[in-house]
Formats: structure tokens, C-alpha cells, sequence
């Protein structure tokens, strides 16, 4: 189904809402609305795409595209914080990344999606105890240097949750179904359950969570989790399954079969993510600084296809995929340097993933990130402020070489020599990047890094070792009918004038 088909009924949903609350207005407001947005205009003259590197771990600024995003609120039964009667509400979100004239998806509402919808209810049963049904996304806090949300849990589900809150501990437990985000179009019911609980210090606060998901058996279902098997009982061989070779090679051993080779075994399957936070400040030139960290088990893939010699080939692969694991640790300071005069924040992100069944090639899912950033923001007056960041980045491949330095390295690779069944690519197994930002800053709201609007001239630099390492549209191919050749890029500059708010 068309994108545009499922959203506009949301959004005739929500405008309903809305034009409801309009008229409650004048008796109490119970519709609320806010939200927040981001847009630039930042030519590349260098044939990239406007964005100074290839990810945020170089930090989120001139990193980003467009965004925007809706939050609304519409209050059933309108909550008295200084009583314990009971209240009602409805939440929905519409968010997404694209503006006309902005980028490539020239504001398309294809682009934008009802992220979040869900109904909460406080105390009824249980005093002080928010239940939520719908979307149940909860995190502790975010990099917001990175905008990476790193302490995270129930924000790919679909149930009910309990929150308890009072000024020393607040605790949530949630169950429901993980499948569509999960498994798309091949949905298979995945349940989850999962929760939080942070103790709150004044001056600290620390806290834990986590989530688990099951995916059970069910046999003659071709989306749930499956292990294919040949006839003689032996499972398919990795190196087969990432080449995409599996029905080459049984009919290269076996060229008088014809159709059919292996048989799905149905099996259950589980994934899990742990979280922790600590956050503390308020004491001298610290106004705060927040502790993340998880560690993931990434659910399985059910199955790939293959086709070879016109016929389509499917294989189930849940043995093959279910050891991929992430470790991921985030921090971000905020400091006040200078009373009204300098204020600083510094980030540091450390990622380590590895795939226990891949030991041989190349790719992101066997790998080592690390990064730093800091942002100095300077005030010539309460409106009118200096800005200055700068990031400096590593990305090492843990299965061998997985960059490019030069217009004419190799392509598929071993051990950074030309070979066309290599599993690796390029001449290097690290990306080195660093990137600096620099330019005034007018904030209407005063001072503060994080206030906002802040309306930005910003310019921006990265050193990369890898070549071309932007967005771009240039022909990277050696071939002799390159009509447009190859060139060396390692220094990328834009220009970019931008304005990001809340409201």
C-alpha cells in the first residue's frame, strides 16, 4: 500500500482532534500541541549532497538533513498535579525528513510517518501509576551532540505499560508486540516485554532497563523463524550463504538434481537488549552530564533468495544470523565555563559489534567505532553567540579491509590485493575522520547551547582517509569507458545557513 494511503487518514484523524481542541480552548485548552524542526540550505560545490560527512558520529551538525516533527495531546480528562484524581489523555506524533526545495524527497508526504499514537490513563486502580496503551517508546535521555538515543527500550513495540512515578524512583514495565518493526511485510508476532527503573539523587540519578524478545515456532508459517537443512541433514555453509552461492554450488556437486534441495525446520528464536544511565552535575562549572549505555542482541534474519538459472530459491537462515551483538557507551558533558561569557559541551561515543557466525567478511557488522566531539559556544551579547565545534573519529573493520583511500584502490579485495572473490573491500580496514565547524549564532531566547531557535551561518570541514567520504555523484568506477574520470576528495567544505527550534 501506498505510504501517502496510510497517512492521510491519520492525519485527518489528528486535524479532527485538533479542531476539537480549537474549540475547547476558550474553556481550558485541552489540546496541545509542539513539536520541532530543522532546515538548511547548504550547497555543495564539491558534488556532494549537502551533508559535510557520512554519519553523526561526527557529530549531528551539518551531518543532518531537514526534519520535522508534530507532537499533539488532547487531554480526555484534564490532569490537577496537586491532586490524585484520575485523568486521561491521547498522544500522537508525525515526524519525518523532508522539505520542498530541501532535498530529494521535495517534501513528500511519503516521507513523514504517524510514529507515535497511544492513550495513557492515570490513577485508575493504582494511585500514582500512568497506564499507556500504543506506542510505548521510553529512554532515559540523548546525546544530543550526536542525536543518538542510546539508553532505549520498547520503541519497536505495539502494547500496554505501567509507569509508577514519585520524586525518588520511577519505574515502567511494558509487554507487547515487536513484529512489524521488526519483520516488516514478513510480519511474524515477535512479543516483548521490557522496562526501566531510575533512582532520582537531586544531584544524580541512575538507571537501568532492558527488553526481551521471543519469537516462537510455529510450523507451516513461511515468515516465522525457520533453519534450512539439506537432505542428508547438514546445514548450509556461511561462506555460501554471503556469497549468494548456496544453489550454485549444490548443482555444481549435484548436476542431476533439478528444483528443490533443502527443507525448513521450524524453530524459536530470542534477542534481547540491556540499558544503564547515570546522570549527575549541578556542582561547579557542571550543569550536567549523562552516562549511557547497552548492549544488544540483534534478532535473526528469517530468510534470503536466491535465483539461479531463472528459478527462485529461498532459504532460511536463523542459524546463520542469531550471534550479532552490539556493545554501544555515550557521554555528554555540559559545562559553564564562563559565567555568560563561555559555555562548553563534549561528547565521547565508543561502539563495538560483532557477528559470532562471521569470521570472513568485511562489513559494519563486525566493527569499532569511536569518536569525540566538542561544541564551544561563545557570547558576544545575550542574542548574539560564536560557535565552534570539531570531532575527531575512528571506524575499524574487524574482518579485514572495508575502505577506499585513493581513486584507484581496489574494489574486492584480500588482504588489500585485487581479487574477485575477495570478501574484503578497498586498501584499508580504518576511516579516519575529522571535522570542524565554525560561525555566528543569533538565539532570540538567549543564551545556552541547547536553547532555542538558533538561527546559524555555519562553515564546516572534514579531513576523511577514505576518499569521497560525503554523499555525492561521482563515478567511482576504473573502468576505460569512465567518461568522467576519477579524482582524489579528502577535504570536504560546505556552507550551510540553518534554523532548528522546539516549539
Amino acid at each position: 500500500m501506498s505510504p501517502h494511503k496510510g497517512l492521510v487518514p491519520a492525519l485527518l484523524s489528528i486535524f479532527t482532534l485538533i479542531g476539537t481542541g480549537d474549540a475547547a480552548a476558550d474553556s481550558g485548552s485541552k489540546f496541545n500541541a509542539g513539536g520541532y524542526m530543522r532546515i538548511m540550505a547548504r550547497p555543495d560545490l564539491q558534488g556532494g549532497d549537502g551533508r559535510l560527512g557520512y554519519w553523526n558520529l561526527y557529530g549531528r551538525l551539518l551531518n543532518e538533513g531537514p526534519y520535522a516533527s508534530l507532537d499533539m495531546r488532547y487531554d480526555l480528562l484534564p490532569q490537577d498535579p496537586l491532586s490524585k484524581n484520575t485523568w486521561t489523555s491521547i498522544h500522537a506524533r508525525i515526524e519525518g525528513g523532508s522539505v520542498l526545495n530541501a532535498d530529494t524527497g521535495m517534501g513528500s508526504l511519503g516521507n513523514f510517518r504517524l510514529s507515535q499514537l497511544y492513550a495513557q490513563a492515570g490513577n485508575v486502580l493504582l494511585q500514582d501509576v500512568t497506564w499507556q496503551i500504543g506506542t510505548m517508546e521510553t529512554f532515559f535521555g540523548d546525546l544530543g551532540l550526536y542525536d543518538f538515543k542510546v539508553a532505549q527500550v520498547l520503541f519497536d513495540s505495539v502494547g500496554i505499560s505501567a509507569r509508577y512515578q514519585n520524586s525518588l524512583v520511577d519505574v515502567l514495565i511494558g509487554a507487547g508486540d515487536a513484529g512489524f518493526m521488526i519483520k516488516g511485510t514478513d510480519y511474524n508476532p515477535i512479543p516483548t516485554i521490557g522496562g526501566t527503573a531510575k533512582l532520582k539523587l537531586g544531584v544524580a540519578e541512575i538507571g537501568v532497563g532492558g527488553q526481551f524478545y521471543f519469537e516462537p515456532e510455529v510450523e507451516g508459517n513461511r515468515f516465522a523463524p525457520h533453519n534450512s537443512v539439506y537432505d542428508d541433514g547438514t546445514t548450509i555453509d556461511y561462506e555460501n550463504f554471503v556469497r549468494g552461492e548456496i544453489s550454485r554450488r549444490y548443482f555444481e556437486a549435484n548436476p542431476a538434481e533439478v528444483g528443490i534441495f533443502t527443507e525448513p525446520i521450524p524453530t524459536a528464536t530470542t534477542s534481547w537488549r540491556g540499558i544503564g544511565y547515570i546522570g549527575f552535575g549541578g556542582f561547579g562549572p557542571l550543569v550536567w552530564n549523562n552516562l549511557f549505555a547497552n548492549i544488544i542482541k540483534r534478532h535473526p534474519q528469517t530468510s534470503i533468495t536466491e535465483t539461479f538459472n531463472g528459478e527462485d530459491f529461498i532459504f532460511y537462515v536463523d542459524d546463520l544470523t542469531d550471534e550479532r551483538y552490539e556493545l554501544n557507551i555515550g557521554n555528554e558533558m555540559q559545562l559553564r565555563l564562563i559565567e555568560d561569557v563561555l559555555d562548553l559541551t563534549w561528547a565521547g561515543f565508543y561502539g563495538y559489534h560483532w557477528d559470532a557466525d562471521d569470521e570472513i567478511v568485511a562489513s559494519e557488522r563486525n566493527r569499532e567505532v569511536m569518536s569525540i566531539v566538542a561544541r564551544f559556544q561563545g557570547y558576544f551579547n545575550e542574542k548574539a553567540h560564536l560557535l565552534l565545534e570539531s570531532s575527531l573519529a575512528r571506524e575499524r573493520s574487524l574482518n579485514g579491509n572495508l575502505f577506499r583511500n585513493a581513486s584507484d584502490s581496489v574494489f574486492v579485495s584480500t588482504d588489500g590485493r585485487n581479487d574477485t572473490r575477495g570478501l574484503e573491500f578497498g586498501d584499508s580496514d580504518t576511516r579516519d575522520t575529522f571535522q570542524i565547524k565554525v560561525g555566528p549564532v543569533l538565539q532570540p531566547l538567549g543564551m545556552g547551547i541547547f536553547t532555542r531557535p538558533s538561527f546559524r551561518l555555519l562553515y564546516g570541514a572534514q579531513y576523511s582517509s577514505q576518499n569521497n567520504a560525503f554523499g555525492n555523484g561521482f563515478v567511482e568506477s576504473l573502468d576505460d569507458f569512465n567518461v568522467f574520470g576519477t579524482r582524489d576528495v579528502h577535504w570536504h567544505h560546505v556552507v550551510s545557513a540553518e534554523v532548528e527550534t522546539w516549539f
